[in-house]
């Protein structure tokens, strides 16, 4: 056999299973983001008009709930990759699990509509945590071409997210909701049915689970608490749908804040007390709690993309150019048509001023984020002044709004996750990655709830509403900014 035959496949320069993780990725975030754009419009509408005819305050606390037990659902799935599936077969149960519920969503039926949401809710937390696993394991060496890699598979979950809202809310407002949803599910199989040919690309990265093998056969007790799950999750729904249960949508998101809240304090409680931490843990578990709250407060405001905004652009913003009226979700697709185009940038500038030893720390990015955050928040209440003067918007209102958003988002996003693995006690870091995950699901709830506050019967109250969101993300990354060298104190030399 000849050097040439023997040498492995490769995509670009990387392992070939790269373009498989690529498309797959593209195409969930393709349906992800392409439903999302049209979900609360959709839940607004006038039942006449093929929408479902909800209150805002219903609405959004619906869509607060959906976008936070997606990260909720990432937890599970991670643990059923890890001790029984394997990432490869969780991907492919999750994508298709994940189709179906798109589907669902396309039948013109309220009792389908829920389904589809639980179903997209499930699959996600199968697909989303362990696709991002398995690019990691295509690179056992580690080092800058494993971040190489992470940076294509990035541009797919942009290119995606980018597509998805263009197509969807084109087709969901112009032709019929349902078949917004349902280009959704078309996109999700066709990455299914990629994902499943061209699958064997990836070898052995995320095949097996990290579980022993059985002897003599049988089925693994850790399926027995799964089993228990999906099986109160499907009893919900049912009594839900037959009636049997009242649920009211604005009282579940608030009470499921609390929760969320509870679990972290009882988690981070726990942790002080019974961790057995040596001072510096302590010191460094302490920042990841200041970085908790700080993710927490910047997600509820940036998570009105989809919410308050994309009420703002369909209701009150002059969305014709040319004769042509944009769908009011076409602006959901500027966030990664922006990060595509700064983020290199971005990476560029920190680089510099690190070999200048200007960098920002990590509380100093994410305090900047939270600014930049509340400026964008800021254009708002100038648009909603002209509304309240008897006007509309024009587009350039939002256009900068969501620029100065994912600016705020690239200064504190990518640092996030890597400060945690940092801070973390080696012991806790799987753990403490869950907590990570619980903040930016308390985010999502938080928006839905804030997105439930703006009133369209009182227009007057809209510039005050978008300036406490402003006043929260400025106020809150300026605080974080007053305490950076405590906190850097207590980070100590690990950055």
């Amino acid at each position: 056999m000849t050097e040439e035959t023997s040498a492995p496949k490769t995509w670009f320069g990387h392992p070939a299973g790269l373009s498989t993780l690529f498309f797959t990725e593209l195409w969930e975030r393709f349906s992800y983001y392409g439903m999302r754009a049209l979900l609360v419009l959709f839940m607004v509408d006038a039942v006449k008009t093929g929408g479902m005819g909800l209150d805002d305050k219903t609405a959004s606390s619906i869509y607060g709930l959906y976008t936070a037990f997606v990260y909720l659902a990432a937890l599970p799935g991670g643990w059923i990759a890890d001790r029984l599936l394997g990432a490869q077969r969780s991907v492919w149960v999750g994508g298709l699990i994940i189709a179906a519920g798109h589907f669902t969503l396309a039948i013109p039926s309220t009792a389908a509509f829920f389904v589809g949401l639980v179903l997209v809710v499930i699959g996600t937390g199968f697909l989303k945590p362990n696709i991002s696993a398995i690019v990691g394991q295509l690179y056992p060496e580690g080092g800058a071409r494993r971040d190489a890699g992470f940076t294509i598979f990035y541009m797919g979950i942009n290119m995606g997210a980018f597509l998805g809202p263009l197509i969807c809310s084109y087709l969901g407002e112009q032709v019929n909701w349902h078949a917004g949803f349902g280009v959704a599910g078309v996109g999700m199989l066709a990455g299914v049915i990629q994902y499943k040919f061209s699958v064997g690309r990836l070898g052995d990265a995320g095949l097996h689970s990290s579980a022993p093998k059985r002897e003599g056969g049988g089925i693994d007790k850790a399926w027995y608490p799964v089993i228990g799950g999906f099986s109160v999750v499907a009893l919900l729904v049912v009594l839900g749908l037959s009636g049997v249960i009242k649920f009211n949508a604005l009282a579940l998101a608030q009470n499921t804040t609390f929760v969320i809240v509870g679990l972290a304090v009882a988690f981070f409680v726990y942790i002080f007390a019974f961790g057995k931490l040596n001072p510096t843990e302590r010191k460094h578990t302490i920042v990841i709690v200041v970085l908790f709250v700080a993710s927490a407060v910047f997600w509820s405001g940036f998570e009105q993309a989809g919410s308050s905004l994309n009420l703002f652009a369909d209701r009150h913003t002059d969305r014709f150019v040319f004769g042509f009226e944009i769908p009011a979700g076409w602006f959901q697709s500027l966030n990664p048509f922006y990060i595509v185009v700064f983020a290199p940038i971005f990476a560029t500038f920190w680089v510099g001023l690190a070999r200048k030893r200007m960098d920002p720390s990590m509380p100093a990015k994410f305090a900047i984020g939270m600014v930049i955050l509340g400026l964008g928040f800021l254009v708002m209440v100038g648009a909603a002044n002209l509304v309240t003067d008897g006007g509309q918007a024009g587009p350039y209102w939002l256009i900068l709004t969501y620029l100065l958003h994912t600016m705020g988002e690239l200064c504190l996003s990518p640092v996030g996750l890597s400060s945690v693995t940092k801070l973390a006690p080696k012991r806790f870091v799987g753990q403490m990655m869950g907590i990570w995950f619980l903040a930016t699901s308390l985010g999502n709830l938080m928006a839905g709830l804030m997105a439930g506050r703006f009133n369209p019967e009182s227009l007057n109250e809209m510039p005050g509403l978008f300036m406490q969101i402003v006043l929260t993300s400025v106020g809150g990354g300026l605080l974080l900014l007053l305490f950076t060298k405590p906190i850097k104190k207590l980070i100590g030399n690990l950055e």
